[in-house]
């Protein structure tokens, strides 16, 4: 019955730290390099009608050029709200439309703002190794609790703990691989 439930334990563990680590990479995605991605504005929310609505729900968005986004409104009354949305996000983008398309041309980054991004990418990787962290420490409770009720052997108890060890290791690997490739990604010009 203990391998059962440690190996619950362990799976929920694993669950858990792959959802961080692919958040993470999503935080990763929203940030700007100098190529255009349609992920830049994943984090934009439009006043749509009294209503804040993702901007991805409002338009269609397509990374045209290397150089270029280009957004499509649904409703194109919706125009104005999306440029206002753009304008007021820290995407630092100034976007131009023609009545139909809204169009975000991205600047070539400077060598001191590739810097600025990579200590803001360091930031959101020690974020997701904090969180892979935190689920080991909550699991590792949750061994010791049952090691205490005498559900489990403390030869099992610490095999277990080995495992997650391992678990742990191995998410913020991936956490630092990402990183590293989003660094790289920041830095070529």
């Amino acid at each position: 019955m203990s391998d059962g439930v440690l190996k619950d334990f362990l799976d929920e563990a694993t669950v858990r730290m792959k959802k961080s680590v692919e958040a993470t990479r999503n935080e990763f995605a929203t940030v700007r390099t100098g190529r255009a991605s349609p992920h830049l504005l994943d984090r934009i929310d439009v006043d749509y009608y009294g209503t804040r609505t993702p901007l991805r729900q409002l338009a269609q968005i397509s990374a045209t050029e290397a150089r270029l986004l280009t957004i499509t409104p649904y409703d194109k009354n919706s125009i104005r709200a999306i440029e206002k949305a753009i304008l007021e996000s820290d995407v630092g983008l100034n976007p131009s439309n023609d009545g139909t398309v809204i169009r975000l041309q991205i600047p070539e980054l400077t060598e001191e703002r590739r810097r600025e991004l990579v200590k803001i990418v360091h930031g959101i990787a020690e974020q997701g190794r904090v969180g892979v962290r935190n689920i080991r420490r909550d699991v590792m409770h949750d061994l010791r609790e049952l090691k205490s009720e005498g559900e489990v052997g403390s030869d099992e108890e610490h095999r277990a703990e080995n495992e997650l060890q391992k678990l742990t290791d191995a998410h913020i690997g991936e956490i630092d691989a990402a990183l590293a490739g989003k660094e790289e990604e920041i830095m070529e010009v």
